[in-house]
Formats: structure tokens, sequence, C-alpha cells
């Protein structure tokens, strides 16, 4: 049975869907990335993250990150809050939050930033090998978390974040799936075909939307920023459910 797009195409008919390419982000179980080089990755990246905050002055710290609650300090604090913590205190954040997670995550995240701000730095090295999860969650969560975080503290610093294209096909192909719908994203992402403009990656088949990765994961996790950065005719509709939130 032919796809829309498919159809159009032998009708002669203009079309503004495509098909997401056979294979690599239309086929999940195609993914490259094994789990040993998704943790090699990620400890790589935490360390060259702890080299970018070791040059950072007291007010890029001190500056609002794209989290609306943190600053740079509160943000790099929370990163490191799976791999740094324990049950114990998960539990103790947890009773004095009432049972509420994100609120016992705000809790430990602000704990972590009175430490110096040496030390934060210092946590992505010394723990850079960490291979925490999530409860229900595989390394997908920690490398993907890690990557858009990063963005929350390097966008508004006006500072490049580093490649990591293997990595960013992975992320967004966790994005709009059914685990970061629930555990990420909070709501079904739009059902666009999805274009990486700088990686190997493409997904759906609806009214195309492109971008470079670092874009496309921002839109996809709710934060309005970039988004004119965004093209297609799909791009509209991606930025109004951003902006709905």
């Amino acid at each position: 049975m032919l796809s829309r797009a498919a159809a159009d195409h032998e009708r002669g008919e203009p079309t503004d869907r495509a098909e997401a390419p056979r294979g690599r982000g239309s086929v999940w179980q195609d993914a490259g990335m094994t789990p040993d080089q998704a943790w090699s990755t990620l400890a790589a990246e935490r360390r060259a993250f702890a080299d970018l905050l070791d040059g950072l002055e007291p007010e890029q710290w001190a500056a609002q990150s794209l989290c609306d609650a943190w600053t740079v300090r509160e943000v790099a604090a929370h990163m490191m809050v799976g791999p740094a913590g324990s049950m114990g205190g998960f539990l103790v954040a947890m009773v004095r939050a009432r049972g509420r997670f994100a609120v016992a995550n705000r809790l430990l995240a602000a704990r972590r930033a009175e430490r110096p701000t040496r030390a934060l730095a210092e946590d992505f090295r010394r723990l850079a090998d960490s291979r925490f999860t999530p409860p229900g969650l595989d390394w997908h969560a920690p490398l993907t978390d890690f990557l858009v975080h990063r963005l929350d503290v390097t966008v508004p610093l006006g500072l490049l974040a580093g490649p990591a294209p293997a990595a960013w096909e992975e992320s967004l192909e966790f994005l709009v799936g059914k685990q970061a719908e629930r555990s990420f994203v909070g709501r079904a992402v739009p059902p666009l075909g999805y274009r990486a403009t700088d990686v190997d990656w493409a997904h759906g088949d609806g009214h195309v939307v492109s971008g470079p990765a670092e874009v496309l994961a921002l839109a996809l996790t709710g934060r309005p920023h970039r988004l004119d950065e965004l093209s297609g005719v799909g791009a509209d509709a991606l930025r109004q459910w951003v902006t709905a939130g």
C-alpha cells in the first residue's frame, strides 16, 4: 500500500510530505550505537563538558539557563544528581517532597548547587564513566538528558556544545519514541516528517520539518529557543506545538 507521498508522486502531483528513509531513523532496531559505545561516548562528552565548565566566569555560572527555574550552576548540579546520588538521599528527598518526583529532583539539584563550582565541574570527570539510568530506562535516557541539558548551558552563554553526531542520531530517535513521551517530553510529538540537516537521521512521513539536530532536540523537549532555525512545511506546526507547551 502506497503512502500518501508515494501516491502523489506516482500521479505526478506535488507533495509537501516525505517518507522517512528506510533504515536509519525509521526502524529503531537499525540504530548503530551499541550500549558500550554509547557509554563511552557519554563519558567522553562529560569530560569535555568539565573542561568547558572550568573556563566559565562567575557571571556565567550565575546566568539564566534555558530551564526557567535554574541558573547555569543549578543545571550543572542537576545533571549529575543521578550518577552522584544514593538511594537513601533520593528517598529522603522524596519524603520532603511528599512523593512528588519533580520537586524531589529540584531539592537534590539545589543542594548540590551549593557546592563550589570547581567541584561541580570535577564531578563530570570523576563520574564520567557512571552508568546510572533512571528506573525502567536504558542508556538512551542519560545520554539524551546530558545532550539536552548541555544545550541549556551553552545556548544562553553563546558557546558551542561540540559535535556528537552519532549520539544525536540516537537521542533524536529516543525523543520521538514512547519512552520519551512519558519520561522526557510529557506528550506525544506532532506526527511530522523530521529531518536533521547535520546528522544522518530522519523520522516520520508527515509534513517535513528540518533543522540541525540540536534545534530539533530543543523543540522536541519543549524549549522555545532557536525555533527560527527550523524550516519546511511542518516547521510552523512544530513551533506551535512547542509554544502551546
